[in-house]
C-alpha cells in the first residue's frame, strides 16, 4: 500500500478526511523527507506507516476547529511537526515555523516552496529569544510544540509568545501527568491557565498520546523568558 492510501486510511480513522491536495502535498513532503533525511538526521521514523501516523496524524492531533485565520507559531519545529501538517490540513492558517538549527530551517523553507504554501514563513532563532522581541511577544493566537522539552522549561519558551486569550497546545505522550504537575507553578507565573488535557490514541499503533491545553490567561511577565538558556531550570517555588 502506497504512503497517500496508508495516511488517507489512517487520518480517517483520526476524524480527519484528507482531500486530494492535501495528500498530494503530504506525499511530496515525505518525499523530500526521505530525500534529505539520508544526508542530515531529522527523524528516525522514515517508513511508510510510521511517518503517516506517529509525526503526520500525530500532528493533526493538535489541529482545533477555531484555527482557520489565526497566527501559529510552532516552536522547535525540527523536521516541521506538528506546524507543516496543520497548515496543510488547514491552509488559512497563518504559520511560523521556529527552528535554531540553520539546516532544518533550509529544509523547512524547501518544504514549504516546493508544496506551494502561502501564509507560511520560517525563523532561524530561538524561542526564550523571540519571546522577547517586538512583534513576536504576545503575538500568536495559538503556539505548539511537540517533543522539544519537559513541559515546565516549554512553558517558558512558548507562553511569551502567546496573546492574551490565546492558547499554547502542547503534544505529549501519554505519561505526561507528572511532567503537568511538575509544570504547574511555572504556567502560572507565565500567565497560562491549564484549560484541559484531551487524552488520545494513534490510529493503529494504539500508542498514547495527550494534547495538553493551556489558555493565556494574563501578560507574562516582563522578567521572562530568561535570557541565555536559563529557562532548562524549570520555575518553581525555588526561584521565588
Amino acid at each position: 500500500m502506497e504512503f497517500k492510501e496508508i495516511l488517507a486510511r489512517r487520518a480517517a480513522e483520526a476524524g480527519f478526511v484528507l482531500g486530494p491536495e492535501q495528500l498530494d502535498r503530504f506525499a511530496l513532503y515525505y518525499e523530500l523527507l526521505l530525500e534529505t533525511n539520508a544526508v542530515m538526521n531529522l527523524t528516525a521514523i522514515t517508513d511508510a506507516e510510521g511517518v503517516a501516523v506517529k509525526h503526520i496524524v500525530d500532528s493533526l492531533l493538535a489541529f482545533e476547529p477555531g484555527m482557520e485565520g489565526c497566527r501559529l507559531a510552532d516552536v522547535g519545529s525540527g523536521a516541521g511537526f506538528p506546524g507543516l501538517p496543520l497548515k496543510i490540513y488547514c491552509p488559512g492558517l497563518k504559520t511560523v515555523l521556529i527552528d535554531s538549527i540553520g539546516k532544518r530551517v533550509r529544509f523547512l523553507e524547501k518544504v514549504a516552496a516546493a508544496l506551494g504554501l502561502d501564509g507560511i514563513a520560517v525563523i532561524n532563532g530561538r524561542a526564550e529569544e523571540l519571546g522577547r522581541q517586538k512583534g513576536q511577544r504576545e503575538a500568536y493566537d495559538f503556539v505548539t510544540a511537540r517533543a522539544v522539552a519537559k513541559l515546565a522549561s516549554l512553558a517558558e519558551y512558548c507562553l511569551p509568545l502567546v496573546k492574551v486569550g490565546g492558547t499554547f497546545l502542547a503534544l505529549k505522550g501519554s505519561n505526561y501527568r507528572t511532567e503537568l504537575e511538575e509544570a504547574g507553578e511555572a504556567i502560572a507565573i507565565l500567565g497560562g491557565r491549564l484549560i484541559k488535557v484531551r487524552e488520545l490514541q494513534l490510529p493503529g499503533s494504539g500508542e498514547g498520546r495527550a494534547l495538553i491545553k493551556i489558555e493565556k490567561s494574563k501578560k507574562t511577565p516582563a522578567a521572562y523568558p530568561r535570557k541565555g538558556g536559563a529557562a532548562k531550570r524549570p520555575l518553581g517555588r525555588r526561584e521565588d
